[in-house]
């Protein structure tokens, strides 16, 4: 089989954490010095395909049918989130639905999208809550910024805020309606012949890994990533 090498190009969700974190595809870089990797961090609904791109990392409930997906890191978790001085002043609630009343901070992955919807579960069953956001934005960083400045409650991955809820900047709201739900893969198109920096990728991320081996996602999911 020949060497690989080439351009890698990736387009990566914002949102990827076990990826983006770099231990990963820095390790694969250092293993392959003849491949270089061109990584679009994009929240756009793209078609990779179409775009020119090898393979992409999002969630798997918002990969394409007939992709083949390869995991990347856990399980993952929302949570729902405000700073302990918001809590003290507006109080905490005690479910769901109590968000209409509270002030909130939402993200979009583009200017022409909405919002995130705020995703939960009550004995098995799965609801959304329509919060009407005071703040929206798509970027994490502004978001994050605003919640521990007390300017709402705000709602995204749990890995998003754990250093700063284990530092006790933010509290941790709702945890009984957050389950976990399969988190990051590495996706791609079936092809009869992969290219050779292609597979060593995806060969890279199994051994790292050790999860599912691979899976074809179908059909396909059309829910929004969130934050």
């Amino acid at each position: 089989e020949r060497e690989p090498k080439g351009l890698l190009r990736l387009a990566v969700t914002s949102i990827a954490e076990p990826f983006l974190s770099g231990t990963l595809i820095g390790s694969f870089a250092a293993a392959y010095p003849q491949v270089t990797i061109d990584v679009t961090v994009t929240d756009d609904e793209l078609d990779i395909v179409a775009e020119g791109f090898d393979a992409g990392v999002r969630l798997g409930q918002v990969i394409e049918q007939d992709m083949i997906a390869v995991r990347i890191g856990g399980d993952q978790r929302e949570a729902v989130v405000a700073s302990p001085g918001y809590v003290a002043q507006y109080g905490m609630p005690k479910h769901p639905r109590e968000l209409i009343g509270h002030r909130c901070i939402g993200w979009r992955p583009a200017p022409n999208q909405a919002p995130y919807r705020w995703e939960f579960e009550e004995n098995g069953t799965p609801f959304a809550v329509s919060v009407e956001p005071q703040i929206t934005t798509n970027d994490l960083r502004f978001m994050i910024s605003s919640v521990l400045n007390g300017a709402g409650i705000t709602f995204a991955l749990r890995q998003t805020f754990e250093p700063y809820i284990a530092g006790g900047q933010l509290v941790g709201l709702l945890d009984d309606y957050l389950p976990r739900f399969p988190g990051f893969f590495l996706y791609f198109p079936q092809r009869r012949h992969m290219a050779p920096k292609l597979r060593a990728l995806v060969d890279h991320v199994r051994e790292h890994d050790g999860r599912d081996p691979a899976l074809v996602l179908q059909p396909s999911v059309t829910a929004s990533a969130g934050p």
